[in-house]
């Protein structure tokens, strides 16, 4: 098993680690991401998940499933051109959710699994 970690501010608080290579699989954890609105908040945290994976030894084409969490779904619609940017040419199984998020300054929360390379 493999840990890695990113330096986030909730990884110690929480006890978490931004992704776990385990069982064929890379687990990236629930990932916010940084800016003024929810399209520079998802940027950011592709951004910060595709660093997880690469030090994995995978990429987003090897997501095979994905969760969006947003606070309010009608902010989802904005993203679609980033993640079709994303994954797009490779499309994982995909659920988005309505929920709260940890901070009401976060407008997206982004977690992927991927298939890990032998």
């Amino acid at each position: 098993m493999q840990r890695i970690f990113s330096g986030g501010a909730f990884e110690p608080k929480i006890g978490y680690c931004r992704a776990v290579v385990a069982g064929g699989f890379v687990h990236v954890a629930g990932t916010v991401g940084q800016g003024d609105d929810v399209v520079e908040q998802c940027r950011s945290a592709l951004e910060t998940i595709e660093r997880a994976l690469t030090e994995a030894g995978v990429g987003l084409a090897d997501v095979v499933r994905v969760t969006y969490m947003l606070p309010d779904r009608s902010e989802f619609e904005p993203c679609w051109p980033t993640l079709q940017a994303a994954f797009g040419a490779h499309p994982p199984a995909a659920t988005m959710i309505e929920c709260g998020l940890i901070d009401p300054k976060y407008r997206i929360e982004i977690e992927v699994t991927a298939v890990a390379r032998s």
